[in-house]
């Protein structure tokens, strides 16, 4: 089927595309060569995936002439780690990349934002490419630039922004994915219908049977009005200065979810759907929207089987995680809430003891 869409992603003064559709892997030669990319490549992703998509992508790049190299990372968000971004510099040396030279993100969003750290890093910038291979991967950590690695005190403290110059996300990879995999992507396309797209999130509604049987068309559908949503968002605000914020609705409490679990218990979609709850409750304490906004909030967590309660941990340690937030300013955690559907605001200074209300209302403990 080939290239079904092309979005371009604005990125002050730069331009990307986002090649979106079927069989793509295998064009990925062509494509980068359309941009002007050189042979030199160094593709970073690790042995589960590389078991299912390296030799097609490496075909379709030397088909064209490109000379890639390999580097595999560890499967698993506990190797978001410097010890791994060490690993990338190192086979970068070994492959004598130039500046002009590419590294690519062959993975999710783990390999995305360790190889983009890699290339934004390395001889103070080569080129990089995403090829994400999780739905979740293709509709957030791909675009727009936020590459990070992990810090033993919270997720993505130490880190850049850093465009692709190419995104490819070919659909084909979405029928690999295991259900909860599946299902944590999902979380993120339901984030941009409840906050910024009233249509996908009709469309949520009324494709779920061939969205939850992960039918080409109707996923092509959502993903596409996913990715122009982040696409708009990143292009009004480039490195999250101000309106960018809101791509972080459910994350606040998502993120101190995975922390305290030592990113090991929740998918990334999955902590994030219990954030978006926890946001429309306590968007709803706050008098900012009527209680229907976390009753379709919680009816779309329940027909795409996602989580909607916390563990018995207690709210005063998830409290703590939320203080390491790099969302942090001037002391300040900042919130991203909602006033109804497609419509998100930042508040902050927000009340301890609201915030616990609302962390006992998911099911959190109340004990230390």
């Amino acid at each position: 089927m080939g290239v079904e869409r092309e979005l371009r992603v604005k990125a002050g003064t730069q331009e990307y595309p986002i090649f979106l559709g079927t069989d793509l892997l295998v064009k990925s030669g062509k494509l980068l060569q359309a941009e002007g990319l050189k042979e030199k490549v160094l593709v970073v992703t690790n042995p589960t995936v590389a078991g299912l998509y390296l030799d097609l992508l490496l075909q379709g790049l030397q088909r064209e002439g490109f000379k890639p190299q390999v580097v595999m990372i560890p499967d698993g968000e506990e190797y978001k780690q410097l010890a791994q971004l060490e690993q990338v510099y190192d086979a970068a040396v070994a492959a004598r990349l130039e500046r002009d030279s590419t590294i690519m993100a062959l993975g999710g969003g783990v390999i995305g934002d360790l190889a983009g750290l890699a290339a934004a890093t390395y001889l103070r910038g080569v080129q990089f490419v995403q090829v994400p291979t999780t739905l979740l991967s293709q509709v957030d950590s791909s675009i727009g630039g936020k590459v990070a690695v992990n810090h033993r005190e919270g997720k993505n403290l130490i880190g850049a922004f850093y465009q692709p110059r190419v995104v490819i996300s070919d659909l084909n990879v979405i029928s690999t994915l295991d259900e909860r995999e599946f299902k944590s992507g999902l979380a993120e396309i339901i984030k941009a219908g409840l906050i910024g797209d009233p249509v996908l999130y009709d469309l949520l509604l009324t494709e779920k049977a061939a969205i939850k049987a992960r039918a080409a068309d109707a996923l092509l559908s959502v993903i596409e009005l996913a990715c122009r949503f982040k696409a708009r968002v990143v292009e009004a605000d480039l490195f999250e200065h101000g309106g960018r914020a809101v791509l972080n609705y459910g994350h606040t409490i998502g993120h101190a979810l995975e922390a305290e679990t030592v990113y090991s218990d929740y998918r990334h979609g999955e902590a994030v759907a219990i954030g978006m709850r926890g946001a429309a409750f306590l968007s709803e304490e706050l008098g900012l929207c009527p209680p229907e906004i976390s009753r379709k909030t919680t009816e779309l967590l329940q027909i795409y089987n996602l989580p909607q309660n916390l563990p018995e941990i207690p709210a005063a340690r998830l409290l703590a995680r939320m203080e390491m937030d790099k969302k942090i300013k001037e002391g300040k955690l900042r919130f991203v809430l909602t006033k109804g559907i497609g419509e998100a605001v930042l508040k902050d200074d927000l009340q301890p003891e609201l915030l616990t209300k609302v962390l006992w209302r998911l099911g959190a403990g109340r004990g230390e």
